[in-house]
């Protein structure tokens, strides 16, 4: 049988990737990743993909410069073997958040990553739970948009009672409320306000969390600072519970600290970024993986079936 479908893995996704292959039922393709000792990346791919369609899973996750440029010479290296063509898949865009100039003489980064990943010879990208959705635009290539919302709607659903869906700020409204209606539950919105300057931020709740299980939903956790206080504002309105949902678990810095001292009960999260060790040790952190989503995200790209109805 000749093969038409290969999947490879950086670093950064092995346990997703082969979860991936494990969906898909084909074994997770040979390549040599490593680096030499001054730390350049090496990439050898180890069996023929003259004309076979390629997938490639490498999330720019910390340490992102490293995982990007391994991304770039895996994608380089399949080129060179006369791949049929090259799809990248992002679990997690490292640069997103650098959409755009947010003062003068400042950089668009996330468009100059696009623009490398594109030039080194990927075909069609796919990725996860985008910062701002328009980042679709900066690659000149066919890009899938996947969201990790089915994956905690399906762990979410009948495990609480009556609930509120709660955004971080303005700018995750559209998301709280496509979780809002698949729930069927209400809507709330915090809005974030800094009175004068050195003075700490002062949270206003925009809708009603009095008695109900209150769920922050967001795309990815960081320093988890405004996460904290979120929740400690929520319980000062008289919420029963709050939990949190967030794809992508950067959790720098003090986060998992953070996590610990508030009083948040569970957040769910995604493997779109592995765990380090210390979160694992953390209680509250439940990791929800998305192999099975992406899995069937492959296998209609290589079929040429619809993505979109995977969240319609």
């Amino acid at each position: 049988m000749i093969k038409t479908l290969t999947i490879f893995s950086g670093n950064s996704n092995r346990e997703l990737a082969e979860a991936i292959c494990r969906y898909v039922e084909i074994p997770l393709g040979r390549a040599e990743v490593t680096k030499f000792s001054d730390g350049e990346s090496y990439v050898e791919i180890g069996e023929s993909v003259r004309g076979v369609t390629c997938f490639v899973i490498q999330a720019t996750c910390p340490p992102v410069n490293h995982n990007l440029m391994e991304l770039l010479i895996m994608i380089d290296a399949l080129k060179r073997a006369s791949a049929g063509s090259i799809v990248v898949v992002l679990p997690y865009f490292g640069y997103a958040r650098q959409d755009r100039k947010v003062k003068p003489r400042t950089p668009i980064s996330a468009k100059l990553a696009a623009d490398l990943i594109t030039a080194a010879g990927a075909e069609r990208v796919l990725a996860v739970d985008l910062h701002a959705g328009q980042i679709q635009g900066f690659f000149n290539i066919p890009f899938d948009h996947m969201f990790a919302m089915p994956v905690f709607i399906d762990h979410l659903r009948g495990k609480l009672g009556e609930t509120v869906v709660v955004s971080p700020d303005a700018g995750g409204v559209e998301r709280a409320r496509a979780y809002s209606k698949r729930l069927s539950s209400t809507l709330a919105i915090i809005d974030k306000r800094r009175e004068r300057a050195n003075v700490s931020e002062v949270m206003h709740i925009i809708g009603d969390v009095r008695g109900k299980d209150a769920i922050i939903v967001d795309d990815l956790i960081d320093t988890a600072g405004t996460l904290g206080q979120a929740a400690k504002a929520i319980v000062d309105q008289g919420a029963r519970s709050v939990s949190a949902c967030a794809t992508h678990a950067v959790l720098s810095g003090p986060a998992i600290q953070r996590i610990e001292d508030s009083p948040l009960q569970e957040v769910l999260v995604t493997d779109t970024i592995p765990l380090t060790e210390t979160a694992r040790t953390c209680k509250k952190i439940k990791a929800l993986t998305v192999a099975r989503l992406l899995g069937e995200a492959v296998k209609r790209i290589h079929h040429g079936d619809s993505i979109s109805s995977l969240f319609i």
